[in-house]
């Protein structure tokens, strides 16, 4: 299958590029820095996603589209975050080849708690994939979306180096853990290649901290 993914330099998206490479499949990648990949299925395009006009053509049509790729706190949050992803999906997505579309979201959409740009970028996102998912139908594919919450890549940095902050975050998150690009990367491969139907869908990955956050106060409680 040929897999179209915006944001393939770094991070999860970078992950997800190498996750279907290992599997075999032809990967075109997109990002505004150089490819960080290389494999003889990997093709690479210097593209900022939030120029709807600079995206090339393709010799091949795409059977999966994610986009990925994304910014924070940046100035062009919704620039880039939320009009990129359309105009990465509008432009590959929608055509007889396509299979499966699959937009990287954040916990952020759900919660509103983080940077104003930023959650209201990723919000836009989850509109967007049910509008996509209903076109996306008549070609027989699926359209979802992920919301992971705290993720291993350096975009964290200033949290995960950070003892006190990281105790904070540990503190409100049940499972003690983030996820790794290489775990989100899973939940896209299950989502765009196992999956065959559920559509319209959005996918919340943050280890239990945005509905896991109830305390039952009693005295000698053992509910938790």
């Amino acid at each position: 299958m040929n897999i179209f993914i915006s944001g393939s330099s770094r991070g999860i998206g970078k992950a997800v590029a190498e996750r279907f490479l290992k599997d075999g499949h032809r990967v075109v990648g997109f990002d505004i820095l150089k490819s960080s990949i290389q494999h003889p299925d990997y093709e690479h395009h210097l593209v900022d996603v939030a120029d709807k006009f600079y995206f090339p053509q393709i010799a091949c049509s795409a059977n999966i589209v994610i986009s990925n790729a994304g910014v924070q706190n940046s100035g062009k949050d919704i620039e880039v975050n939320l009009k990129g992803s359309i105009y990465f999906v509008e432009k590959y997505a929608f055509q007889p080849s396509i299979q499966s579309v699959l937009l990287v979201s954040s916990a952020s959409a759900h919660s509103g708690a983080e940077f104003p740009e930023y959650s209201a970028s990723k919000g836009g996102l989850l509109a967007y994939m049910k509008n996509a998912a209903l076109r996306l139908a008549r070609f027989g594919a699926t359209c979802n979306s992920i919301s992971p919450g705290g993720v291993t890549t350096d975009l964290n940095k200033p949290v995960m180096e950070n003892p006190d902050l990281w105790n904070q975050i540990m503190q409100v998150t049940p499972l003690k853990r983030w996820a790794s690009p290489e775990d989100i990367a899973e939940w896209v491969w299950f989502l765009t290649v196992v999956n065959k139907n559920c559509t319209g869908q959005d996918i919340l990955i943050d280890n239990g901290e945005k509905d896991l956050n109830s305390h039952f106060i009693w005295p000698d409680s053992k509910f938790l």
